[in-house]
């Protein structure tokens, strides 16, 4: 499977997608006009590790809802991240059996070299 869990508004995203000028080959799902359902976040999670790898702590609603002096569960990561998009660290990419969480610079250049 190849495939991008992205936000289509999003400049960081824009830019990666255009850095990674990824093949037709990938699936591109705009996470905020077509939500993530629990299968595909369950599968995000068997690859990543836990439901926190995927969580943004950037997210401006993680601030306003003041999550971060609360002590959140697995079960609260996943909750938040189905309830609303912006709680998904972007992009996720899928390249068959692996997962590229984010957008540091050392996750860009693992996805282009997986992508050689």
């Amino acid at each position: 499977m190849k495939k991008v869990y992205y936000l289509k508004t999003c400049d960081t995203c824009k830019r990666i997608l255009k850095t990674l000028n990824l093949s037709s080959e990938f699936t591109l799902q705009d996470i905020k006009t077509e939500p993530i359902t629990v299968t595909q976040i369950d599968e995000m999670k068997a690859l990543a590790g836990s439901y926190e790898a995927l969580f943004s702590k950037r997210a401006q609603l993680y601030k306003k809802m003041d999550l971060k002096n609360q002590d959140l569960t697995e079960k609260d990561f996943k909750h938040y991240i189905l309830e609303h998009y912006t709680f998904l660290k972007r992009p996720v990419i899928f390249i068959d059996d692996s997962i590229f969480i984010g957008n540091s610079k050392k996750t860009v250049e693992a996805v282009k070299n997986a992508v050689k």
